[in-house]
């Protein structure tokens, strides 16, 4: 797998974002998640946007980091805030999303933000997994989200 930064709103990025949005609609039984995001919010050295590609050159996971400092939406100064991680259906079980989130960490820490923070729901267990594996504990409620029973916020010091 080769993984590369690329913008938010790169074609690639574009369309695994409507497979994570069309996901979170069957999941949540809504239109997918709300929360504004812009391509230059993930524009070094304030964030970043990776996606892995298989031998085929197909996009196949994909997940970006975001800064943020304390406002009134719960953040701290210094987070960086974790965003769409996602892989395709056929790709799962390979070790993408690890793999993505560990070089997402290094990067927010190399930009040096001081914890990576993440809202996930709870329909999603194997996020939460994932994260609760890789060292992220529960954390006060933050972001867009932070007002539903249905959110769970994780955060990690980096």
């Amino acid at each position: 797998m080769d993984v590369r930064p690329v913008s938010f709103d790169h074609p690639d990025a574009v369309k695994l974002n409507d497979e994570v949005q069309a996901e979170y609609a069957v999941r949540y039984g809504d239109g997918g998640d709300a929360t504004h995001l812009d391509p230059t919010h993930f524009e070094p050295p304030n964030g970043v946007y990776l996606i892995a590609y298989d031998e085929h050159d197909s996009p196949v996971a994909t997940g970006g980091w975001r800064a943020q400092d304390a406002n009134d939406e719960g953040y701290s100064d210094g987070d960086a805030e974790l965003k769409r991680m996602f892989v395709i259906e056929q790709a799962r079980g390979l070790g993408l999303a690890r793999r993505i989130l560990g070089a997402l960490e290094e990067d927010a820490r190399a930009a040096g933000r001081l914890r990576m923070v993440l809202e996930t729901g709870d329909k999603q267990p194997e996020a939460i997994a994932l994260y609760v594996s890789s060292g992220y504990e529960p954390c006060d409620k933050f972001g867009y989200y932070r007002d539903y029973e249905s959110s769970r916020c994780y955060a990690k010091a980096l």
